[in-house]
């Protein structure tokens, strides 16, 4: 019986060790979009929260019929073009609003000006019928002031 010689190994493919590290590189990439995204939302989140509370007080205001309590979350500019009767005045012939959600948030700063617009939907008290109304608001003394 004759011996065969020893066969060679055949070399091994590289295609797993490239395919393992493309998984590691897309698992790295796509877990650190996901960790910016989520730093991205919240610093967006924390810098409008603000504004948007600010416009969700008046708001509520306006739905309970306070409209003492709304024009003093005016901005300065506003309460010196209209006195408080007027305001209140203006409010009572409105349409009542039974209730309302935010549906965007824009803040932005001009220099030294830092102002903003909240989006609300509105809805009527007499028919139910809903419209929108961008509420523009102004940064004054570290306080946001819905400035109509």
């Amino acid at each position: 019986m004759t011996s065969l010689p020893p066969v060679a190994p055949q070399p091994k493919s590289p295609v797993r060790k490239i395919l393992i590290i493309v998984a590691i590189v897309l698992v790295l990439c796509c877990g650190g979009a996901a960790v910016a995204g989520y730093f991205a939302y919240r610093g967006i989140d924390a810098a409008t929260a603000p504004a948007r509370d600010a416009t969700k007080a008046y708001a509520d205001d306006l739905v309970a019929g306070d409209f003492a309590g709304a024009y003093a979350q005016l901005c300065h500019r506003t309460r010196e073009l209209t006195t408080e009767q007027r305001y209140i005045a203006e409010q009572s012939a409105r349409p009542r609003i039974k209730d309302y959600s935010v549906t965007g948030v824009s803040v932005e700063r001009h220099n030294s000006t830092v102002s903003g617009v909240v989006t609300l939907k509105l809805t009527r008290a007499d028919d139910g019928s809903t419209y929108s109304l961008g509420v523009p608001l102004l940064k004054e003394d570290g306080q946001w002031r819905v400035c109509m």
